[in-house]
C-alpha cells in the first residue's frame, strides 16, 4: 500500500523548509508497510545545535503555513542534537551530524522504500 499522497506531499514541504536552512543529507522513507502507525520519516542533518534548531523552526513554520498543522509532539527541541516532529502520518527527525552517524536511522529502516525528494539546496552539494 505505501505512504499516502498527502503524507508524501507533507514530506516534500518539510524537506523544502529544511533545505532553506541548509539541512544536509535529507532522506525520506516510506515506512507505512513496516510501521503501521505512520506513513513516512524525513531524516535531515544540521552541522551545529543552532542550525538543528533553525531547521526545526523553519519546518514548523512552513508546514503551519501550507497545511495549518502543528506537530502533535515535538521532542528534543532546544538541545539541538535530535529533534523529533510528529505530524501523525509523517515524523521528521532533525539530527546533529554526529548523532545522525551514531544512531544511523537509515540503516534501521533500510528495507523501506525511499521517497524521492527535490534536489537539496545547491550550496549543500
Amino acid at each position: 500500500m505505501g505512504a499516502h499522497a498527502e503524507s508524501i506531499a507533507l514530506v516534500k514541504v518539510a524537506a523544502h523548509a529544511a533545505s532553506e536552512k541548509l539541512a544536509e543529507n535529507m532522506v525520506a522513507l516510506d515506512v507505512a508497510d513496516r510501521l503501521g502507525v505512520t506513513d513516512a520519516f524525513l531524516i535531515v542533518s544540521g552541522g551545529s545545535e543552532p542550525q538543528v534548531n533553525a531547521i526545526v523552526d523553519e519546518i514548523v513554520a512552513e508546514v503551519l503555513d501550507k497545511y495549518s498543522m502543528r506537530p502533535i509532539r515535538r521532542e528534543g527541541f532546544g538541545l539541538g542534537r535530535w529533534v523529533l516532529l510528529d505530524y501523525g502520518d509523517v515524523v521528521v527527525h532533525v539530527q546533529h551530524q554526529e548523532d545522525r552517524i551514531f544512531y544511523a536511522l537509515e540503516r534501521l529502516w533500510a528495507d523501506c522504500p525511499v521517497i524521492e525528494l527535490p534536489a537539496e539546496n545547491p550550496e549543500n552539494q
